[in-house]
């Protein structure tokens, strides 16, 4: 009777783990016929009190997620450091899981506040690779996977990736793609002391079974390459056709697919900064590019900034806040257009947050300073790295506590009030729109949807 009872608690032991093993691989067919044999593994643990669901929040596998909640997995179970699968979600960048894990019930919401408030996934943020940052300091690891048959590399001309068109039969649209290379494509570029070399992290999917039959596997690394070569020679080294360097960043930049936004807003923002910072801004001495090209260090042995940790030596993101102000009646909205806008379009003010500044206090102060009007009440909404060249736009809704309109001819040229009807006019294309709302990949038009679909009450 004992030995039965050992061998049943192995069972039991081996069945939770090619459970766990299945959501953490987002092996959902496998999950699926799990569960149908045993369904009491649903809320089983692992290692340090980790889920199935919280395994597939952490490798990002929305499906597999959706299929546990199907089955009523309890959602507010928690590891040992104390982390909800909704917690692993946010912290791994998986918005779209995130947001799942969020649309909860009367109970949930006590757990998750403000949840029924979704935040929008926006545009160049959704996180398609696995950064790896621990590995940027691996020498030998890196130069293993620059040369590796699976990597990807990808190529920029003055900050433009090459990338490839085509026109969508249903929609008419034009598709933007990335121009993938392997390493014998780009080799010598790879291998040239003037290349600017990022890596950008590894693809996060897991090995097929079939792969995992053959033996050792790596999920595909990539790279970015930022050249001086002659983009007219570059673009002779991609074998599909339309292949071309955009020119107008904010217009040309906004018209990949989610996934691969996100990648080109990491490699643009990096090899930006390789671009202004060749000279090191403490001593002015010549730099090189270490640690998978997230770090510049100063070539003379004697400079200070070669002694602790200094932020020059680091890429850099500047932060703006970009506001939404909302009219003491709660019904509507104060926007403004610069010159440089295209005709009849209005958009949320926004600044540059100065140094010794508070997130509400810039936003006080670049309101007041664009329109003369004065905010109260400010919240945060959502963030949106904006790689041009490397900003990070910090959304809030903010109450206005006067409403007199003084536009600063320098910042903006006009600025005015519109009404919620009006901007879900400009938004959902009313017969005669007030105005023209900005793109639906920014975050000024996230915001605009996003106070429109709440109670206005702050």
């Amino acid at each position: 009777a004992a030995s039965m009872t050992s061998l049943q608690l192995r069972a039991g032991e081996e069945a939770v783990r090619r459970f766990l093993e299945a959501a953490a691989r987002g092996d959902l067919p496998q999950l699926r016929l799990l569960l149908s044999g045993t369904p009491e593994l649903l809320n089983r643990t692992g290692d340090s009190g980790w889920t199935a669901l919280m395994l597939a929040a952490r490798n990002g596998h929305y499906q597999v997620a959706e299929a546990l909640l199907s089955h009523g997995c309890d959602k507010l179970s928690v590891n040992s450091s104390s982390q909800t699968a909704y917690d692993v979600a946010k912290f791994w960048g998986h918005k779209h899981i995130s947001n799942l894990l969020a649309r909860t019930d009367d109970g949930c919401n006590q757990a998750l506040p403000g949840s029924d408030r979704l935040q929008p996934e926006l545009y160049f943020s959704r996180e398609t690779l696995d950064r790896q940052s621990g590995k940027r300091t691996d020498k030998v690891w890196l130069e293993a996977r620059q040369c590796h048959h699976n990597t990807v590399y990808l190529l920029f001309s003055h900050l433009a990736p090459m990338v490839s068109s085509s026109q969508n039969d249903e929609s008419s649209k034009v598709l933007t793609k990335l121009c993938r290379f392997s390493y014998d494509a780009v080799r010598d570029l790879v291998q040239k002391p003037t290349t600017k070399l990022v890596f950008l992290g590894v693809e996060k999917k897991k090995a097929s079974s079939s792969q995992e039959r053959e033996g050792f596997w790596e999920p595909p690394a990539w790279f970015a390459i930022g050249t001086e070569e002659d983009a007219a020679e570059l673009l002779k080294r991609c074998a599909e056709k339309n292949c071309y360097f955009p020119k107008s960043p904010n217009r040309d930049l906004l018209k990949f697919s989610e996934e691969e936004a996100g990648i080109v807003a990491q490699a643009r923002s990096v090899l930006a900064w390789h671009d202004r910072y060749g000279f090191c801004p403490t001593c002015g001495s010549g730099t090189s590019l270490e640690e998978g090209g997230y770090k510049r260090s100063c070539l003379d042995s004697d400079c200070r900034s070669l002694q602790g940790v200094h932020n020059t030596c680091y890429p850099r993101v500047d932060p703006v806040v970009i506001m939404l102000v909302v009219h003491p009646d709660g019904n509507q909205c104060l926007l403004g257009r610069k010159k440089t806008f295209p005709v009849g379009m209005f958009s949320c003010l926004a600044g540059f947050i100065e140094p010794g500044e508070a997130i509400e206090d810039a936003v006080r102060r670049e309101v007041e300073e664009e329109s003369g009007v004065k905010v109260g009440p400010v919240r945060y909404v959502c963030c949106q790295p904006w790689p041009m060249p490397s900003n990070l736009m910090i959304g809030c809704l903010a109450v206005a506590t006067s409403t007199d309109i003084t536009a600063d001819q320098n910042e903006i040229e006009e600025a005015r009030w519109f009404t919620r009807q009006q901007a879900i006019e400009s938004l959902h294309g009313g017969a005669r729109p007030a105005m023209t709302a900005p793109p639906s990949q920014t975050i000024a038009h996230q915001l605009i949807r996003y106070w429109i679909g709440m109670n206005a009450n702050l």
